[in-house]
């Protein structure tokens, strides 16, 4: 096993760091290693933005969910869709490119693009021995959130990603069983996602056991299911339309 593995393996979310900012050039290495991404066709379809004003990582703090790691980090990176360079591109070359930023191919395009790229600088920033903690939470007003940062049209704000020197080390989370998630040559039928599902919640209930000192033994089915039991975040799809998403 490499040490890139050991890191991967290594993951765990971190949300207490201490006071320590990232120096401007690990944020310069961490965006580099970010852009170095897959990208669909070469479009590089995503925008970074990092937060170093504080009153303005309070604020999205709040917006998050009052967050409080959201404030106190090393840095913010927020991760954007973004296809407004694209547009002006467009421009440049006289060539009408709207119907096909607007469909729904490239809204995903965007996604995808701008995940894989965070990804990268989450690993890139682990493997400097720096803790990170996604926030997706920022989605909760992303209006406002969009509204903060200036964002234009086409760009839209998925998530944020904390990074900093963690002030404590915290468990890794127990994934699902690798046969609940990998399958070969077809998918299966649904006795063998139950079995899985069933080892699983074992697992889990005896983890979070350990972790509350008995407090809490919940079941992975029984959280997951509670969350999926409302619709959460119903503004997303005006939101998205808005801003020239999905109309396609």
């Amino acid at each position: 096993m490499n040490s890139m593995i050991e890191t991967i393996l290594a993951h765990r979310s971190v949300r207490k760091f201490t006071p320590e900012k990232l120096s401007e050039k690990t944020i310069e290495t961490l965006v580099e290693a970010a852009q170095m991404a897959s990208t669909s066709s070469y479009i590089q379809a995503y925008s970074i933005i990092g937060i170093k004003e504080q009153s303005k990582k309070n604020k999205l703090a709040e917006l998050a969910g009052n967050q409080p790691y959201v404030a106190e980090n090393g840095h913010l990176f927020i991760f954007c869709a973004d296809f407004h360079r694209h547009n002006i591109a467009g421009k440049q070359e006289g060539t009408e490119v709207i119907p096909a930023i607007e469909s729904t191919e490239k809204m995903i395009v965007g996604i995808t693009d701008a995940s894989l790229a965070a990804q990268n600088c989450a690993l890139a920033a682990e493997s400097l021995g720096y803790g990170i903690c996604y926030i997706g939470g920022l989605r909760n007003n992303i209006k406002t959130v969009s509204e903060l940062l200036e964002l234009p049209d086409h760009v839209i704000p998925l998530f944020g990603l904390c990074v900093g020197v963690p002030a404590a080390q915290t468990e890794t989370k127990p994934r699902l069983p690798l046969e609940g998630v990998y399958f070969e040559d077809k998918y299966p039928d649904d006795s063998q996602h139950i079995a899985q599902l069933e080892k699983y919640n074992s697992i889990v209930s005896e983890y979070y056991n350990k972790r509350t000192a008995g407090n809490r033994n919940q079941r992975w089915t029984e959280q997951i299911t509670g969350m999926l039991s409302s619709v959460k975040r119903a503004h997303m799809k005006q939101f998205l339309q808005e801003k020239g998403y999905g109309r396609h």
